[in-house]
């Protein structure tokens, strides 16, 4: 993170979907290889997250730091579809910052957001968990792929958010 500018969030836009994507796919490797079922994994290349964020824009919120993408949140509805940050610069409240930003959004339309994690994503959980978010148990949840849906074992997080 530059020290002298910090990282600020904005709306994407359809010129972010390479950077989106570059962000996603790395740290969709680091926080599910082996924690869901290899038939995702094997449809999760980097040419399938330019498909999935390219329609996601409008949900969008990106991180930049100097320019660069380091971050970005997809919000759905009442539900943080996706949320990824850059691994140069986890640990340095870009997370944070993100997570706030999702929150108040979905506090603009409902009183509890949710969100999907991979049952083996520890760190994503002890994230969610210092965030004062809550394991809500069990979700069967279905990943978009190309030509259907995989079933990926998952945990439902609810918080309840300020009126």
């Amino acid at each position: 993170m530059n020290e002298s500018r910090p990282v600020t969030l904005r709306p994407a836009q359809s010129d972010d979907v390479e950077d989106i994507a570059t962000v996603w796919h790395a740290g969709w490797v680091d926080g599910h290889r082996g924690n869901v079922p290899i038939e995702l994994e094997q449809h999760r290349t980097r040419a399938a997250f330019v498909h999935l964020a390219t329609g996601r824009v409008a949900r969008t919120t990106v991180a930049v730091d100097d320019g660069a993408i380091v971050g970005f949140t997809v919000v759905t509805d009442d539900e943080l579809e996706q949320m990824y940050v850059a691994a140069s610069h986890r640990g340095r409240a870009v997370a944070d910052l993100l997570i706030d930003h999702a929150e108040a959004t979905v506090a603009e339309r409902a009183a509890t957001c949710w969100l999907a994690v991979a049952a083996g994503n520890v760190r994503a959980r002890r994230f969610y968990e210092r965030s004062g978010w809550t394991d809500a148990g069990a979700l069967e949840y279905h990943a978009e792929v190309e030509g259907g849906h995989v079933m990926v074992p998952t945990r439902r997080y609810e918080k309840q958010l300020p009126a």
